[in-house]
């Protein structure tokens, strides 16, 4: 029995230590927290969902909270004018739904599992010296921790990464008692509302520790009227400098958000971080070699919804690298085109929120506005949210986008 050592409890560690231990696999899971601190912890991320990612959950029988997280059906886009009124204003029908679980429910819920079906799970933070020595005793080391020490050892791939400083300033609040948005209230849809030159807000319905709940995401540019949450420590004063950045920026939204209070005091996140792409193999200082996973080789922003998502399919496409290879060894060239397999899919991920980051062009404005007018174009829009390539054929391109709108029209 091939024994596999998986670094860090988040969505790809945890999906990828669940999938092998389905497969056989003699798996030991490092964390640095028990499941009962993640439970009680502060909240981890924005996670929203979308059909590819929750089918690889449901084909490892993973999917524990798909009758009570809200059904997300749709997702819309709104884009404040200079007077803070809306002038652009749609939403778009998801082929599958999207569903939102507060990650300290569903890591909590899974680490209990894994313990419960026999798996090792060590509860103790690794150092690239714990690694030095575990790769001796294992057959792959899986490092899935995407912060701290242990990603030092990846090397950033500057040819991947256009960005060396963080691109906004990020703020979340995880809430009860917000009113469904007017405009649909028969379903629930991620809102997106961009304010040009100033940042995003981004509102999703959730599952969280004391049930249906909605996330408020401030994403703002670094130095503007956004970027004020820094050395914010107390929950209440984070809410209300949200609510305040709403009722200036977005006044639609928070006009729903009028009776908020937040779902507990761990309910708040704020930070920035770099999006990069490293190279996937990390050198240990005697030789061994391990395998970075998800964000540790590929941290994107989260302007696009992806990181969970992201996740979700690098567990499945190392899960299925690992299962075909059998008995043969884990060595450099295997690790080197199990990332290559999963950069396929991941570099769309990647080109499209980089693109998101940056003042959308003429024809991207051009088509934001088609989608008001024109439903099919909203939802081929808010379906890229499950399938980021599409956007290679509509998207990026002026000829291309023409082609599609004029297709429409015509």
């Amino acid at each position: 029995m091939r024994k596999i050592l998986v670094v860090g409890a988040g969505q790809a560690g945890l999906q990828i230590a669940l999938g092998l231990q389905s497969q056989g696999y003699e798996v030991t899971l490092m964390s640095n927290r028990t499941a009962d601190e993640v439970r009680s912890g502060r909240v981890m991320s924005t996670q929203c969902m979308f059909h590819t990612a929750l089918q690889h959950e449901r084909d490892l029988q993973l999917n524990f909270w798909e009758s009570q997280a809200p059904k997300i059906e749709g997702a819309g886009v709104s884009v404040a004018g200079p007077d803070s009124s809306r002038f652009i204003d749609w939403v778009g029908k998801l082929d599958g739904f999207a569903q939102s679980v507060d990650q300290r429910v569903k890591m909590a819920g899974w680490m209990e599992t894994f313990a419960q079906r026999g798996g090792q799970l060590v509860i103790h933070g690794a150092a690239v010296s714990d690694l030095d020595y575990f790769s001796r005793t294992y057959d792959l080391v899986l490092v899935a921790a995407g912060k701290g020490e242990l990603v030092s050892m990846f090397e950033r791939d500057a040819s991947r990464s256009p960005y060396d400083v963080p691109q906004r300033a990020l703020a979340v609040s995880y809430v009860h008692g917000m009113g469904p948005r007017p405009e649909h209230p028969e379903f629930e849809a991620v809102r997106c509302n961009l304010v040009p030159g100033v940042g995003e807000l981004f509102v999703m319905p959730t599952l969280t520790t004391s049930g249906r709940a909605d996330i408020l995401f401030w994403e703002g540019l670094p130095g503007g009227p956004l970027d004020v949450f820094q050395g914010i420590k107390d929950p209440s004063e984070h809410l209300a400098l949200t609510l305040e950045l709403m009722e200036k920026f977005t006044p639609w939204e928070y006009a729903r958000a009028t009776k908020v209070e937040l779902t507990d005091a761990g309910g708040t996140l704020s930070g920035r971080y770099a999006p990069t792409v490293r190279k996937p193999i990390g050198r240990l200082p005697s030789g061994g070699l391990v395998l970075g996973v998800a964000d540790v080789v590929v941290a994107n922003d989260p302007i696009t919804g992806q990181g969970s998502n992201s996740a979700s399919k690098c567990a499945a496409s190392y899960l299925s690298s690992i299962v075909s290879h059998g008995d043969k060894p884990f060595d450099e060239a295997w690790m080197q085109s199990t990332f290559d397999g999963y950069w396929e899919t991941a570099q769309h991920t990647t080109k499209w929120t980089n693109a998101m980051l940056s003042p959308p062009p003429e024809h991207v404005l051009n088509l934001i506005g088609a989608a008001g007018q024109l439903q099919p174009v909203a939802d081929r829009f808010a379906n890229g949210f499950n399938d980021p390539t599409d956007f290679e054929n509509f998207f990026y391109e002026p000829e291309k986008t023409g082609a599609y709108l004029a297709g429409l029209a015509g």
